[in-house]
């Protein structure tokens, strides 16, 4: 059966980071460089359900761990991310067969404005599924199940595809298509991926 929607998941799909990023952040303190990576990752979950201000979680992080980083460094690094142009021509070669193509990501408000706002990922798709609007994120199936709900095409119509296998399984729970990729195994993987769906790239 071929799909009537994708859903494309962003990072690790459809776009990449341009730094070490995670280096980055563990130059933000002298010791325990990777206790406090993992701490500024817990800080930022609330954020992607939209329930805080991702700002303010980092400077209750960067206070607990004495920090001399300003906010406005810390958070510089959910910046460093660029989409892989090809993926994006790829998109808009199934939208123009027809396919309904949509974003389906975990962010926090700060990520979802650059990518929204200042990067036009909008115009890129039919609808954008960002985690902290929804107020639900992968891989609950409530996530998927809302996404299903406003596009009004049933589940065994629609495609995902994420570089996290708990959000295919999430995903795969309600009934959706749902594949593994990763956009380091290249592009070619992700156009035999549709192919095999019978999808027009």
């Amino acid at each position: 059966m071929t799909s009537r929607a994708v859903l494309f998941d962003a990072d690790g799909v459809i776009q990449r980071p341009t730094f070490d990023w995670w280096a980055r952040l563990g130059a933000l303190v002298p010791t325990d460089k990777e206790a406090f990576v993992r701490d500024l990752m817990a800080a930022e979950r609330p954020a992607l359900v939209g329930k805080i201000d991702f700002r303010e979680a980092l400077g209750d992080v960067l206070r607990r761990w004495k920090s001399t980083a300003s906010v406005a460094e810390a958070i510089e690094p959910w910046r460093w991310f660029v989409a892989e142009p090809e993926v994006v021509e790829l998109i808009q070669k199934l939208r123009a067969a027809g396919i309904e193509c949509h974003l389906a990501t975990n962010q926090q408000a700060y990520r979802r404005r650059i990518m929204q706002d200042e990067r036009g990922y909008g115009a890129w798709f039919d609808r954008t599924f960002y985690s902290c609007d929804l107020g639900l994120a992968k891989p609950d199936p409530a996530y998927f199940r809302e996404i299903l709900r406003v596009i009004d095409v049933p589940a065994s119509e629609v495609l995902f595809i994420d570089d996290n296998a708990a959000n295919v399984d999430g995903a795969r729970s309600v009934g959706i298509r749902a594949e593994l990729y990763d956009l380091s195994a290249g592009v070619p993987a992700l156009v035999e991926l549709l192919r095999r769906h019978d999808l027009p790239v």
